[in-house]
């Protein structure tokens, strides 16, 4: 692809829940390409160490194909949407201007909403106040950002704590809502083209307990054990599905293996169930049933689609 060619086309990137398969469609579609580098927005895979819970794309996919944004932080430091921002874009203009292809590909709905120019760079994290906010129960808070920012509060599902009490505590720090701020939001320097992958919520499901067997089955539990004394309770990473209920066990929180396994499958479906609901309003994206479809034919139909829009890309 010339220089010209990849500044007309968008910037693909394949979204969609926890479990249905987004990497392993990824890694297809870049064998066919052979100039994709893919950039990962995913808020666990970040960490170093994290690796059977977060399901990282295996080392050999890596060798193969260029991952981005994967093993670059310890798990007790902080990384934010706009730091994934910032970094997203420069990668993908330094991807291009070596003549590759940037394929974005993750699931984190605060990481993609911040590339796509949807979140602004607010105060920073007053965490005093958010600890304050994480305590009151969550009907309360959103009854108190309806009252506040009623804007903000049409926009963001009741049961979305994390944006609900960024919400409040942008409007406890400035005095002025989120939803006035997020108005000033700066065009994103990229046009993008977004496939979502879904499945039917039954199959969804079924892959989601079975993925959790198989990280059990890989070591899930050696891993949070060799990571506990490295990881802050309450922190980023501490708070991942799969880690925390782990702790939680290995802490007495939670009486038994059995049932920590049992809360990872509850709370991981209700993550993806979470995920599609948010993703689902985004009229922008073009989605794709997995269900009964192959990686390698989901693959080919998103290079079908590529084409047909570097077609139209090249009439302009």
């Amino acid at each position: 692809m010339t220089e010209r060619e990849s500044e007309r086309e968008p910037v693909l990137v394949i979204l969609g829940p926890t479990g249905v398969g987004k990497s392993r469609v990824a890694y297809e579609l870049a064998r066919r390409l052979g100039d994709v580098e893919i950039i990962s927005a995913d808020a666990r895979a970040i960490y170093k160490g994290m690796d059977v819970g977060t399901d990282k794309p295996p080392k050999e996919w890596r060798e193969r194909v260029p991952h981005h944004l994967i093993d670059i932080k310890e798990p007790h430091e902080r990384y934010s949407a706009m730091d994934f921002r910032r970094d997203a874009l420069r990668l993908i203009s330094d991807i291009r201007k070596r003549g590759g292809r940037p394929v974005v590909v993750g699931g984190s709905t605060l990481y993609l909403d911040a590339l796509f120019g949807k979140l602004f760079e607010g105060p920073s994290a007053d965490l005093a106040l958010r600890a304050e906010l994480q305590k009151r129960p969550l009907v309360e808070l959103y009854e108190e950002l309806k009252r506040v920012d009623p804007e903000a509060a049409r926009r963001i599902h009741p049961n979305d704590r994390l944006r609900i009490v960024r919400a409040l505590e942008v409007y406890r720090v400035t005095g002025r809502p989120i939803s006035e701020l997020q108005k000033r939001l700066p065009k994103p320097p990229f046009r993008f083209l977004k496939v979502g992958l879904t499945a039917r919520r039954d199959v969804l499901y079924e892959r989601i307990d079975r993925r959790v067997d198989e990280m059990m089955q890989k070591g899930l539990l050696e891993e949070v054990k060799a990571l506990r004394p490295k990881v802050p309770k309450g922190s980023q990473a501490y708070k991942s599905n799969a880690y925390r209920e782990l702790f939680l066990y290995l802490e007495g929180e939670i009486p038994s293996l059995e049932e920590a396994i049992r809360l990872i499958k509850k709370h991981t479906r209700g993550h993806a169930r979470r995920q599609l609901i948010y993703f689902k309003r985004d009229p922008e994206i073009h989605w794709i049933d997995t269900t009964e479809r192959a990686p390698e034919d989901v693959a080919e139909e998103i290079l079908n689609l590529l084409q047909s829009r570097s077609r139209d890309c090249s009439k302009l």
